[in-house]
């Protein structure tokens, strides 16, 4: 069976256990119309087999077994974790729905990317608002508006939220974990990334100034250490028909990633390329290390190709 005679249809796994693993990646597998979910995969083979109890399917540590009985992985792992798995799914001919950053280096983007090209399978980057019927009609507005600029706002307050004990979020903060959801938005409504400044605030806030090609503009403020009365989201974008503002739809993981799914199969029986796929998801990591340098230089740093 080649990569793209598995779909429609597609066999999945699932890696990971964490909470999101469980109740967004395998709760939609389970219950998508076409799409099967065959097994789950962990680190530690009491929590990947309780997982797969809770949806009747076996729970396994054997990667390569449980490899050899599906067409496709969706991941949900710490990004460290994620990178190199995903490049060994997509070398045993797997197509890959990924979480958000692919990575947390350039190289290991590029490996991912390497290895989904090579094999020539399908790829998707699970930017959640990306695969909601108001973020698509927003982005087909922008698109018909001679653009200027545009912000993002995303604050938060993980203290107490199923994320409070994640070590990669704690360690890289919002710039790395909200950072995605903010460039998948603004890139494809202005442009690629040429330039990134930053500045720092309290806790893990950032703010950062991103130049766009063609001169556009981007503002965008990140924290996971605002007070609970303080957080929201906010994100527009302004041009000659005014400010085109998006209504944030983050509250419905599982619908999105089920629509995920569906556009990850229709790229692998197309053999398309998908917007969001492993490649834009390593120019969101070449951004976000660039922002990375800007904040500990202070200086303006140039997004590298």
């Amino acid at each position: 069976m080649t990569a793209h005679d598995a779909a429609p249809g597609l066999r999945f796994a699932v890696l990971g256990t964490g909470w999101w693993a469980r109740t967004v990646h395998a709760a939609s597998l389970a219950a998508h119309p076409t799409a099967q979910l065959v097994g789950v995969w962990g680190r530690d083979l009491a929590k990947a087999t309780g997982v797969g109890e809770e949806f009747d399917v076996p729970g396994t540590d054997d990667l390569d077994a449980l490899l050899a009985d599906v067409d496709a992985v969706s991941i949900a792992l710490p990004p460290h974790v994620q990178a190199p798995l995903a490049a060994r799914a997509a070398a045993a001919g797997k197509h890959l729905l990924l979480e958000k950053p692919v990575a947390l280096s350039r190289e290991a983007a590029d490996e991912v990317v390497a290895a989904a090209e090579a094999a020539g399978v399908a790829s998707v980057v699970f930017f959640t608002a990306r695969f909601r019927t108001a973020t698509s009609t927003w982005l087909e507005q922008a698109g018909r508006t001679a653009l200027a600029g545009g912000a993002m706002t995303w604050l938060s307050a993980r203290a107490g939220s199923p994320f409070e004990d994640s070590a990669w979020r704690n360690e890289h903060g919002a710039l790395w974990d909200l950072g995605p959801h903010a460039l998948s938005l603004l890139v494809p409504t202005l442009g690629p990334v040429e330039a990134v400044q930053v500045g720092a605030g309290q806790g893990d806030t950032v703010h950062l100034v991103f130049t766009h090609t063609g001169g556009r503009a981007s503002s965008v403020t990140l924290s996971h250490t605002v007070a609970p009365l303080a957080t929201g989201i906010e994100t527009w974008v302004h041009g000659d028909a005014g400010r085109l503002v998006l209504l944030p739809e983050y509250d419905s993981p599982v619908e999105a990633h089920r629509v995920a799914v569906d556009e990850l199969a229709a790229a692998a029986l197309t053999g398309g390329a998908h917007p969001c796929d492993a490649a834009f998801g390593r120019d969101v990591v070449r951004v976000l290390e660039a922002a990375q340098r800007a904040l500990r230089s202070g200086c303006r740093e140039t997004v590298g190709s």
